[in-house]
């Protein structure tokens, strides 16, 4: 009998994985990461994905599906690869993408790890995304609901992961997983989805960064394409690239935040028509099966929500070069780019 760790958040989809997974006969043990506790991230509520709540309304699914549970103590690397390289980022004048982190070196490399120490076949999740095989190749597929589909944050994902990896969810509805949630009795079928990242709960992740390193960020100016002081910014990690509302400028005319100086400690702020750019270039690019030779015709993603872009993509040295048929808004260092050929994913990599 094959046998499979659910990563389970307390959430529906991942109890529907599980569901499924025992339904095919596998021998199942639900596993929740532990990745920090509620005072290493200066809250005291419980409505984080790491709160006792959560690990209980995973806990009893796992009982009322006579699966075993466990909590994992990933806490360490959690603080390593996901919130120092988030703090490290935002001060080096990017926008970090954690979730995707948290996917590549958690789920899917500890977890991963976990599974072959206790001698499992596979991980299981409650991505909204799809795996195929053929051949001996194993391609990432976008989920059928393509409203909820989860393949972009997914990209970083390696043959060998791929193979022992299943997503039960992918040809589904979130319709359909509630309904499958109710008519089981599962306790979360109704609990609503989490948008915020984990561990900034309440979205001032500024602040989350001050208090978790105790430290302040200067006051500086904030200035025109020509250098002009427009006014006082009040920290240059609380400012993204495209950001309009929250500036406090009065320029007499919509302006928005086009480029982060960290050597003067400047925010510029220009035109909405400044924020469009053509071409992109991408580091730590992972390809899902092969490098291509030469030019790649194809589509691309610079943003979870954002509709795929026409573009062509080529390799250049350890870089991966994104030329757009028409120019993209707000392209913003520290995000992922992800590369498409129709539903599949070709590969994925951090804007530069």
């Amino acid at each position: 009998m094959k046998k499979a760790i659910i990563a389970m958040s307390g959430g529906v989809d991942s109890s529907v994985a599980a569901y499924f997974m025992k339904e095919k006969g596998y021998e199942c043990i639900g596993a929740t990461m532990k990745l920090y506790d509620n005072e290493d991230i200066g809250i005291s509520s419980e409505k984080t994905c790491c709160s006792l709540s959560d690990i209980e309304d995973a806990r009893a699914v796992c009982r009322k599906l006579g699966m075993p549970y466990y909590v994992f103590n990933f806490k360490d690397e959690f603080e390593e690869k996901v919130i120092n390289k988030f703090i490290k980022t935002y001060e080096a004048g990017a926008t970090p993408n954690p979730c995707i982190d948290c996917n590549r070196y958690l789920k899917f490399e500890k977890l991963m790890q976990r599974m072959t120490e206790l001698g499992y076949d596979c991980v299981v999740t409650g991505h909204y995304a799809d795996i195929e095989e053929k051949d001996g190749r194993f391609y990432l597929k976008k989920g059928s609901d393509l409203s909820k589909d989860q393949s972009y944050v997914l990209y970083s994902l390696t043959q060998q992961q791929l193979n022992h990896t299943v997503f039960p969810l992918g040809k589904l509805s979130k319709s359909e997983i509630r309904e499958i949630a109710e008519r089981e009795g599962f306790l979360n079928a109704k609990k609503r989805d989490s948008q915020d990242i984990c561990f900034v709960p309440d979205g001032d992740y500024a602040k989350f960064i001050e208090e978790h390193c105790n430290t302040t960020y200067p006051e500086g100016n904030f200035v025109d394409k020509e250098g002009n002081i427009l006014g006082k910014h009040s920290g240059i990690i609380r400012y993204t690239i495209g950001q309009r509302k929250g500036l406090g400028v009065a320029a007499g005319k919509p302006v928005y935040v086009c480029k982060k100086d960290l050597e003067n400690n400047t925010v510029i702020l220009g035109d909405n028509e400044d924020l469009f750019s053509d071409s992109l270039i991408a580091e730590d690019f992972n390809w899902i099966y092969e490098k291509p030779e030469g030019k790649l015709r194809c589509k691309a993603k610079t943003r979870y929500n954002m509709k795929e872009q026409d573009c062509e993509a080529w390799l250049e040295g350890e870089n991966v070069i994104v030329k757009f048929d028409s120019p993209q808004r707000a392209v913003t260092s520290g995000q992922a780019v992800v590369l498409y050929d129709g539903d599949y994913v070709i590969g994925g990599g951090t804007i530069k």
